[in-house]
């Protein structure tokens, strides 16, 4: 592994609009954040089997580290920007999470074309708005399909009853969101192909969230990964071709 990875790398390997870093983060914080982004982004591409495009959401998407945040919150991805920010001291383990709010955000209008700018594509497909024919759309489609219905489609999942009782007990709707509990689904996706990558994804077996059910468990579990191996590998593949006839 190389050890001068900067984000300057991150940036130009994965093609990232932009990269922002905090001014109370110091040099060394920055090139240890540097390196984790750059070990589990390539993570990530390996677990999607896709190219760095894919990371990058075509270059649309931009980093923050140590930038301002929010009061008890590790990481968010704010769609008016289309940035996905981590906390300098407390945003491990969360990247898969907020990437995906990224790419659920970036698909939205794009599978969706009824959809707002600003609406996620699992909450396009949960309000049934159509979606634009192609082979991808509809492998995505199945993906949301079995994370947000139970397996005959006829009713919510468990995963999604399990957040809705977390909601009910908290007073508020947050879990039982579709962009939360795929996202949620996506982590765990994600740490069971790359258990051992602790900055992208960590705590969906063993946690306090997963004893309490607002991650997927069991069959449910693997039918998801197998549902989102299936639309990555896919989508995946059809980039690399793209980038092939490019070139």
């Amino acid at each position: 592994m190389n050890q001068n990875v900067s984000f300057v790398t991150v940036r130009r390997q994965f093609e990232f609009r932009s990269i922002e870093v905090g001014r109370w983060v110091s040099e060394p914080e920055r090139d240890r954040a540097a390196m984790r982004f750059y070990q589990a982004l390539n993570d990530l591409m390996a677990v999607l089997r896709g190219p760095e495009s894919l990371i990058s959401l075509r270059q649309t998407l931009g980093l923050q580290f140590g930038i301002g945040g929010r009061p008890g919150v590790a990481a968010h991805y704010i769609p008016a920007t289309r940035q996905l920010a981590l906390a300098k001291n407390a945003g491990a383990g969360s990247l898969a999470h907020e990437w995906f709010h990224a790419f659920d955000h970036y698909m939205g209008d794009k599978a969706f074309p009824q959809a707002s700018r600003h609406q996620f594509a699992s909450s396009a497909w949960l309000d049934s708005k159509t979606m634009k024919p192609h082979t991808l759309n509809e492998l995505l489609a199945t993906c949301l399909k079995t994370v947000l219905l139970s397996e005959d489609g006829a009713a919510p999942s468990e995963l999604f009853r399990n957040s809705s009782r977390a909601d009910k007990a908290l007073g508020t709707l947050y879990y039982a969101r579709p962009e939360e509990l795929c996202a949620r689904a996506f982590e765990a996706f994600v740490e069971d192909a790359l258990p051992g990558s602790h900055f992208l994804v960590r705590g969906t077996r063993h946690s306090r969230d997963a004893k309490e059910g607002l991650y997927p468990s069991g069959e449910h579990r693997q039918t998801i990964n197998q549902a989102f191996s299936q639309y990555f590998a896919s989508l995946g593949g059809a980039l690399y071709r793209q980038q092939g006839d490019v070139e």
